[in-house]
């Protein structure tokens, strides 16, 4: 049964908005609103803004039900993008794109929610230069020219591991070669497409290059608990 508290209706305002637009002028924009709509409810709650309207029984069902959307989505996803590229369509990249910017949304919101920065800054440069070499290389069979492609995707994956050890060194040259690839991504042109892919690397490395001047929580209470 629907508890028919603030967000709910918040929620209906939406809906019924989402449905008005379409009526009136046919955009498509009236889709988003309505994902909104649906939405509004768990990203509340994930993000903590929910306050009593959502149970621990309500939480375990959007989380459960949520990874498995996810899921879906990415798998989707690579499917229509395996397709297009088959049918030689130049836009199947644009699929690439949804599925970088979704991890990346998740991996960035695990860091933020369970306050251990450096180690997720770690697997966001990891999993960020792994993403790098796998589409530099998806053009070429394996030769020395796929190997030359993926060495900066690789050497971004290198510091990664390395950020545990030397996390104030490695935050540096994280800044260095996000700004060297935002520079080399934009030089090729202010496209939608470049523009979404500097967006979805250049945002969790600066802040994985963030994250690694700050303390984990684990690492704070291991200071205080050993302190004399």
């Amino acid at each position: 049964m629907f508890k028919k508290d603030a967000i709910f209706w918040i929620a209906t305002g939406i809906f019924v908005l989402a449905i008005l637009i379409f009526a009136i002028t046919g955009e498509q924009f009236w889709l988003a609103l309505m994902i909104a709509s649906y939405l509004l409810r768990p990203t509340a709650a994930s993000i903590g803004l929910a306050g009593k309207s959502v149970d621990e029984r309500q939480m375990m069902i959007q989380y459960r039900s949520g990874n498995i959307a996810f899921a879906a989505m990415m798998a989707i996803a690579i499917i229509l993008a395996v397709r297009q590229n088959a049918e030689g369509d130049p836009n199947w990249d644009l699929f690439n794109i949804v599925i970088i910017g979704g991890l990346a949304v998740k991996a960035l919101f695990n860091v933020v929610l369970a306050k251990n920065f450096r180690e997720g800054a770690s697997k966001i440069i990891t999993s960020v230069g792994l993403m790098i070499a796998l589409f530099a290389s998806m053009s070429h069979a394996f030769s020395l020219t796929t190997l030359w492609e993926a060495a900066p995707g690789l050497a971004i994956a290198l510091l990664g591991l390395l950020s545990r050890r030397f996390p104030r060194a490695i935050g540096i040259l994280v800044f260095v070669a996000t700004a060297a690839m935002l520079v080399r991504i934009l030089s090729i042109g202010f496209t939608i497409g470049q523009i979404t892919a500097a967006a979805i690397i250049g945002v969790p490395m600066i802040l994985a290059g963030l994250g690694l001047f700050v303390k984990d929580r684990d690492v704070d209470a291991v200071d205080l608990s050993t302190a004399p």
